[in-house]
């Protein structure tokens, strides 16, 4: 077992309140539990010695490793291979379809052998409260129960288990044919133990589980060149949605580093404003209404909330916890030593508390975003929104931290003030369709203002570009948004000319830098990897452009980078490895956008 696998050698599960990531070793080295921003129960992935695992795989270590999920599922099934036989373990969670929170929650790990005889092994160490809190061990044979404070973890097995001091090991010999399982169940201190599994049970929770992820995929209205890429993709944003409010995490772990070694360790288990509402695009594009809507949802209950705070309150903030939660504290946890020795690792989000003004645009372009989403928005929310409009009349010209959450101080991003002009744009556009009531001329004097101020301030002659901020020339690939959202025209003179300034500034052999931190430093310690959002960004302008080749290529490269099960994290680093938070949604949402983009430009080209 490898101490630190790559972050891409995992394959992620969950039931849609949480999720747990495998290694293709077979070990559960991230599993936070109840939610997804939940304390960690097994966090080798940061800690080896200190985060604890759940490990299921065979005693042989010459069996080589290969992951698959099942076909359109998020069923995760890590196959070995060895000369004397071949084993299968199928990892799973049952989803949550009621949409209650709950803190009971099932990781199901089934074994069998394919071919030949597997001699498998199990370990199980937790750590809870990432590894700070003591556990008690209570033994029965094939049940193991984990006590900690406010929390147990069952561990029910078809097959014995002994103590190894306060976790268990277990041993299952198979031949071809046969199957075993262990489940482990999270639940509040006192709750009733689960029932212990069959195997035919196992297979019948198995066999609805498939059934409930291909039910749900049925529903994609994509017919275009990549399906399997993007159908992973959709799922895999499915998982990284909270179903009781309908919130999407950004990713499903916290401090994995941008750099290893570095500092850049952040925690991704929140929900931003900004990646949760152009999800509603990708989910849209692909028939995903009711997970668009959900989240619509839960963005008007932010937006009301704050209703009636005053005039010096900002009426969103930029990232909240997934129950619409705003304190993020974040502190350091100092006993864990990080993902290859990756410090600090970090809980909690200071970013929050940072002026980020383009999630202003991202929040209307989100309710704008068709008919049946718009329709949906009530009187209340129509009011919360329409006042935050107002208020944000006298507020859009501010200094902030920007989309990229630097912590070098506060600057006029030009991004921010392109998302400002789509704030009032398309809030324009929503009160103009639905006849409701509005400052129409206060709203529309600083659209207009916001866009002279860009067009003026926002370009540089000597690159013959957009760029990041008003204060230097440095470019940002955030700005690759600009003809999607309509800014400008995908085939003006100034907008091919800021893509060939990209060109030469931000892409290296197809990937795409945000910006440089050397040429504008953001306040932070060392580098970071190109970043997987913008590249598939950098593909939706290119192929807005008309530069399909191009376009097409990059597309296709790009997923060179993906995992063995079509997974992305938040960047690529300079020998192609994955960096930071896995999977991230960002980086699979605009892989959706860039997809369906790509897909139409194409058609269009070959006259379909």
């Amino acid at each position: 077992m490898d101490r630190y696998p790559p972050i891409a050698e995992h394959g992620l599960v969950g039931d849609l309140q949480t999720a747990a990531l495998v290694s293709s070793q077979g070990v559960v080295d991230w599993f936070a539990a109840p939610r997804f921003d939940s304390p960690s129960i097994f966090a080798a992935l940061l800690d080896h010695d200190r985060g604890g695992y759940f490990r299921l795989a065979p005693e042989e270590t010459d069996a080589s490793c290969k992951q698959l999920y099942y076909p359109d599922t998020a069923v995760l099934v890590t196959r070995f291979m060895s000369p004397d036989g071949v084993g299968e373990v199928f990892d799973f969670m049952p989803p949550d379809q009621t949409r209650t929170p709950t803190d009971r929650h099932t990781l199901i790990r089934g074994v069998r052998a394919v071919r030949g005889t597997v001699h498998f092994t199990l370990e199980c160490r937790p750590r809870f409260d990432y590894g700070r809190a003591e556990h008690q061990l209570a033994l029965d044979g094939q049940g193991a129960l984990f006590r900690a404070p406010g929390i147990d973890g069952h561990l029910q097995t078809t097959f014995p288990l002994e103590r190894d001091g306060q976790d268990v090991r277990g041993k299952v010999t198979l031949r071809a044919g046969e199957s075993h399982g262990a489940v482990f169940t999270v639940c509040a201190s006192g709750a009733e133990a689960p029932a212990f599994p069959t195997v035919d049970g196992l297979t019948e929770e198995f066999e609805e589980v498939v059934r409930f992820w291909q039910q749900w995929l049925c529903q994609s209205r994509y017919r275009g060149r990549w399906p399997e890429l993007v159908h992973r993709s959709v799922i895999t944003l499915k998982l990284l949605t909270y179903a009781p409010t309908g919130a999407l995490v950004a990713a499903a772990t916290t401090g994995l580093p941008e750099q290893v070694g570095g500092e850049r360790n952040w925690d991704y288990r929140f929900t931003w404003v900004r990646d949760g509402a152009l999800s509603v695009r990708a989910m849209l594009d692909l028939g995903f209404v009711e997970e668009a809507a959900a989240f619509v949802h839960w963005l008007v209950d932010r937006l009301r909330e704050r209703e009636g705070e005053g005039e010096d309150g900002e009426p969103l903030q930029t990232m909240y916890r997934v129950d619409g939660n705003p304190e993020l504290p974040e502190e350091t946890l100092d006993h864990f030593e990080g993902y290859r020795g990756s410090f600090p690792v970090r809980i909690g989000n200071g970013a929050a508390d940072q002026l980020q003004l383009d999630i202003y645009g991202e929040a209307v372009y989100a309710l704008a975003q068709g008919g049946e989403i718009a329709q949906r928005v009530t009187y209340q929310g129509w009011r919360a929104l329409a006042r935050t409009l107002d208020w944000f009349t006298e507020n859009w010209n501010r200094p902030d931290e920007g989309i990229w959450e630097t912590r070098g101080g506060r600057k006029d991003f030009t991004y921010s003030r392109v998302m400002s002009w789509v704030a009032f744009d398309h809030g324009l556009r929503l009160a103009e369709t639905f006849r409701r009531p509005a400052d129409l001329e206060g709203w529309r004097r600083a659209r207009d203002a916001i866009f002279e101020q860009v067009m003026q301030r926002g370009w540089s002659e000597t690159e013959r570009a957009f760029i990041q901020h008003y204060d230097d020339d440095v470019l940002d690939a955030s700005l690759l948004l600009m003809p999607r959202v309509a800014f400008i025209a995908p085939r003006d003179p100034s907008w091919l000319s800021t893509l060939d300034a990209m060109d030469r500034r931000l892409v290296s052999d197809s990937l795409v830098y945000r910006y440089d931190p050397a040429a504008s430093p953001d306040g932070l310690r060392g580098s970071e990897g190109t970043f997987s959002l913008c590249t598939f960004l950098y593909v939706d302008a290119l192929a807005r452009a008309g530069r399909l080749p191009q376009a097409r290529y990059t597309f296709e490269k790009m997923q060179m980078y993906a995992n063995h099960v079509g997974l992305f994290s938040e960047e690529v680093g300079p020998s192609g490895e994955q960096l930071g938070n896995f999977p991230q949604a960002f980086t699979h949402l605009s892989l959706i956008m860039a997809a369906v983009t790509l897909d139409e430009a194409l058609d269009h080209e070959q006259g379909r």
